[in-house]
Parts: C-alpha cells; sequence; structure tokens
C-alpha cells in the first residue's frame, strides 16, 4: 500500500480540487455572470445562449487541448492527472446542480451575495485559486488555459505568465460583449487573485528569510546564531573580487521575525560586515516544515 499511496493521494486531491473549482463556478461565477477565463469561461457564454450544461462543455472543449497536451506534454505523464482533473471537474460542475443539499445551501448564498459583484469576485478568486493550487501540489493540471500556456511556453517559448494573459484575457474580453464590461473587469481582478492564491496554496504562504553574511569574523556571528536562534549556518567559499582575498560566506535560513534578531548579532560581533536578506518561498527540512510529504 505503501507503493501506491503517493499516487492514489495525488488523485484524492486532484478531486478535491476539481470539487472546490465546481463549487466555486456554481456558487460564484455563474450567478455573477463573472467568466472565469480558459475552457470553462467559453462553456459560461456557450450555456448563456444554448442552455447545454457547462460541464458538459467544458469536458468537449478539453478534448482537443488534451489530445494536444498529450503528443508535446509528455504523453502519459501528462495524461492521467490531467485527464482525472478534467473529467472530475466536468462531472461535477454538472452533477452538483442534482444535490439537493448543496443547491439548498447554494441559493441561500447567492441570495445573500445577490447585486454584489465584489464579493462574489472575491471569493469565488479565493477558493478557485485553492482548487487551482490543490491540482498543482498534486502534480497535475486544469486542462483548458493550463494546456494550452504549457504549450505556447514550450513551444515558441512564451512565458507562463504571458500564455496566461493572452488565453484568459480574450475570453474575458469576448464576456464582456455579453455580459457587461464591469463583469469583464472584476473577471480580470478574479483571474489575477486566483493566480496569487493557488501559488500560495502550491509554494506555501510561510514565506522565510534567507542571509548572506561576510564578516571579519564568522565564527562569531555562527555561534551565536546557533546559539540564540538555534538555526544552522553553513560555510560558503568566497572570494573578493577587488581584494582577491578569500573568507567565508555565511548563508542561513530564519523567520520573518526572527531577522532582527540577525541583524542585531550581526551588528554586536562587526559593525563593518556586509549582509543581504532575501526572501524564500518554503524552507523544508530540520527546524522548519519536514520534507517528507512534499
Amino acid at each position: 500500500m505503501k507503493k501506491y499511496w503517493p499516487n492514489l493521494k495525488d488523485y484524492l486531491i486532484i478531486a478535491l480540487a476539481s470539487l472546490i473549482q465546481a463549487a466555486s463556478l456554481r456558487i460564484f461565477f455563474v450567478p455573477a455572470n463573472l467568466a472565469s477565463g480558459g475552457v470553462s469561461g467559453i462553456s459560461q457564454l456557450i450555456n448563456h445562449f444554448t442552455g447545454w450544461p457547462i460541464g458538459l462543455m467544458v469536458l468537449i472543449g478539453n478534448v482537443p487541448l488534451f489530445m494536444l497536451g498529450w503528443r508535446f506534454l509528455g504523453g502519459r505523464r501528462f495524461a492521467f492527472r490531467t485527464a482525472a482533473a478534467i473529467i472530475t471537474y466536468s462531472l461535477l460542475t454538472d452533477l452538483l446542480l442534482k444535490i439537493p443539499l448543496f443547491t439548498y445551501y447554494t441559493d441561500i448564498l447567492i441570495n445573500d451575495l445577490k447585486g454584489d459583484i465584489f464579493l462574489n469576485s472575491l471569493y469565488g478568486a479565493i477558493i478557485s485559486g485553492i482548487g487551482y493550487g490543490l491540482v498543482y501540489r498534486a502534480r497535475g493540471t486544469s486542462g483548458g488555459s493550463d494546456i494550452l500556456a504549457r504549450i505556447l511556453n514550450k513551444w515558441r517559448g512564451v512565458s507562463m505568465t504571458q500564455s496566461y494573459l493572452l488565453v484568459d484575457t480574450a475570453v474575458i474580453l469576448s464576456a464582456g460583449f455579453i455580459f457587461g464590461w464591469k463583469e469583464a473587469l472584476y473577471a480580470m481582478i478574479t483571474l489575477y487573485v486566483s493566480g496569487l492564491v493557488s501559488e500560495t496554496v502550491l509554494e506555501g504562504g510561510g514565506t522565510v528569510r534567507t542571509a548572506m553574511i561576510v564578516t571579519n569574523n564568522p565564527e562569531d556571528v555562527s555561534a551565536r546564531v546557533i546559539e540564540d536562534l538555534e538555526r544552522g549556518v553553513t560555510y560558503l567559499e568566497g572570494r573578493g573580487a577587488y581584494t582577491g582575498s578569500s573568507r567565508p560566506v555565511l548563508y542561513c535560513v530564519v523567520s520573518r521575525s526572527e531577522v532582527s534578531t540577525l541583524k542585531t548579532i550581526v551588528n554586536e560581533i562587526d559593525p563593518e560586515a556586509f549582509m543581504v536578506i532575501g526572501v524564500a518561498h518554503e524552507a523544508l527540512g530540520e527546524g522548519f516544515m519536514p520534507l517528507k510529504g512534499h
């Protein structure tokens, strides 16, 4: 069981992420006429004119994109998780409407938020962003614009950010002619916020600080850091380009709240030291989050 658990866990996360995305679409995006971008946004537009099920349109629209992804993005390694995400999201988007408990509470939420496009876009962005981030953590994609963005990035060298912008903006601008330009503006804000949320879910919200310290008293500084902050210190070999002299460079990772203490330690021991503080999205290992399971 241990052998198969990592992959099984990924598929369970994808199923949960699809449920979150489908719920966000049904509760916030569709009632407020907010196009969600990509294939989902196009499916909303088709549904608006024809009444055809959004989930079914999402599934049909993803078929040619899935085939392109199979061809250009790695065959089986790409296929299984992406197929799982597309199928579960498509099915849940339509099936949720047939669950009485879901529709009951959805109607309550829709009535509470009726006419408040700002809250719809904010809640929709946060919840859908969580769903996207979980899919990425499970090493999958959500299909649609995800696939197009990756193909453009690999085939033409277009950055992922620009690819998403090209694909999703085209859909939202089209929605502007149908739903209205205020809705289109909020849809663009929603895309931006959901991207930030998905990045936080994927990379972790607990940003940490990295420090590189050049000092004439490396032993004293490292000893104080180990003793006062209980953080590890790594010696890197450095050589000044101007002086040509060699000296160690201290490297350590601390939490945001420990930066002030670190500066005080360095200043007390060597006021002439040179220190650079950087930002890291996540630290895994001893003293931070365990590496196992990530």
